[in-house]
């Protein structure tokens, strides 16, 4: 593979390593709000915000987490006769298989920089009675598909590579 192809898989690896990390801790902070909300129940009044906070935060966790998991072949996968094939194979059939993935990520990508530029542009808000602004968490979401499509990029030059026998890290 071309040294080009190899610093780019090292630079998404490295950027989707450091951001699914992050994304690990954000678990965290959705436990920190859900506890917050259970308490404030018991003693008070429970604020609007925090269920709806509790969602975002959950879907940043996972959107964010997108790159990573591929990364680490974390995903689900039916492995009927996909267990029983060699490397090389795998990597063959994954390195056309992937092309679907790549497809659906883009499109996704384009329906969320379509929503994301409706929510930036008219203010659109949730219907829930805290209201908050959707832009946020929207523009997150794009930023999780974009980099789980770059990852994939690079798994379809990973797979290609092994795929020609060589290895790609």
């Amino acid at each position: 593979m071309p040294e080009i192809v190899r610093r780019y898989v090292r630079l998404i690896d490295r950027v989707n390593r450091v951001v699914g990390l992050f994304a690990m801790y954000l678990v965290v902070a959705m436990i920190g709000i859900l506890l917050y909300s259970s308490v404030m129940k018991a003693v008070a009044i429970p604020p609007l915000w925090t269920l709806e906070m509790a969602q975002f935060v959950m879907a940043a966790y996972y959107m964010l987490g997108g790159g990573w998991s591929l990364q680490h072949d974390s995903h689900v996968r039916m492995d009927l006769i996909y267990a029983n094939w060699g490397p090389r194979t795998r990597a063959m059939v994954d390195s056309v298989t992937i092309l679907f993935l790549i497809f659906y990520l883009c499109i996704l990508l384009y329906g969320g920089f379509s929503s994301t530029a409706y929510a930036l542009r008219y203010g659109e808000t949730s219907y829930s009675a805290w209201s908050p602004y959707m832009a946020p968490i929207k523009i997150v979401m794009c930023i999780g598909v974009a980099l789980m499509l770059l990852q994939a990029i690079a798994q379809f030059f990973r797979d290609l590579a092994l795929a020609r026998g060589e290895e790609l890290s």
